[in-house]
């Protein structure tokens, strides 16, 4: 049964993971076994990024790219596969949120937005997986949000945005699993980061607010999704394919409390 969920070998790239959960995720797969490989569209981010790794103990190669750019990504991708080989795993992490009411936002700020968390993860994965075809498969995990089947006021362009990585996950799964190649996704909930700290302060409303909306009644954290980010990498989830698995502690399942 450890087999099935061992790395060893594998490539792994995660986007955007010089810090937070993409890190987190990554630090998993490495844990498992992955070699780890991520970008930063920040030089700096990525340094950080390397150092935080090391720290660590994992050995991770890091690159400069935006992942809207599809040149800069085809080029990514090209030096991974010369430098540490062909990418096995793809995690698209890399992702913005803008909160502003719908009538305030304006059409540039939505479109950044789809391009970040929707074009990206596209152009990302159309990279790679015709490697993945060539080697005979791989995995690619989209890191979807419960915003991909809830709305929520101020997010308009980011619920958008994850509700249509939900449906190119279920298209690369639909397009490609001839090809041994599973596409699936992980929908956090709400996750204890550095960014959410301020708003997880004892007597904030909003911390009030998603406890009592948890049946697990707290705040989840990035090791929450180390199990889950492992699982859809390894063997052990080779007939899973188009599915996206929520790490929310039961909120999507959960109508709240009676007042």
């Amino acid at each position: 049964m450890e087999n099935k969920f061992c790395l060893n070998g594998k490539v792994a790239l995660v986007t955007g993971a010089s810090y937070g959960i993409g890190l987190a995720i990554a630090s998993a797969l490495a844990k498992a076994g992955a070699k780890i490989t991520f970008n930063d569209i920040n030089p700096e981010l990525v340094e950080k990024g390397v150092a935080a790794y090391r720290e660590a103990g994992i050995e991770a190669k890091g690159y400069v790219c935006d992942v809207t750019n599809e040149e800069q990504v085809n080029g990514m991708v090209a030096a991974i596969e010369q430098e540490v080989g062909v990418i096995d795993i793809l995690v698209n992490n890399a992702g913005i949120i803008k909160r502003i009411p719908m009538i305030e936002m304006t059409a540039a700020e939505f479109r950044q937005v789809i391009d970040v968390d929707l074009n990206a993860p596209f152009i990302v994965a159309k990279a790679v997986i015709p490697s993945m075809i060539k080697k005979g498969g791989g995995k690619i995990i989209n890191i979807c949000s419960m915003m991909s089947e809830l709305g929520r006021e101020t997010v308009s362009a980011y619920a958008a945005a994850k509700g249509g990585l939900k449906m190119l996950t279920r298209n690369i799964a639909s397009e490609y699993g001839e090809y041994n190649i599973q596409c699936n996704g992980i929908g956090p909930g709400y996750i204890a980061t550095p960014q959410t700290a301020p708003l997880r302060e004892p007597g904030h409303p909003f911390n009030s607010f998603i406890i009592a909306k948890t049946p697990a009644a707290r705040w989840g954290t990035t090791e929450d999704l180390e199990g889950p980010a492992v699982f859809l990498a390894s063997a052990a989830s080779d007939f899973v394919n188009g599915h996206v698995l929520y790490v929310d502690g039961g909120i999507l399942a959960y109508i709240g409390k009676q007042p």
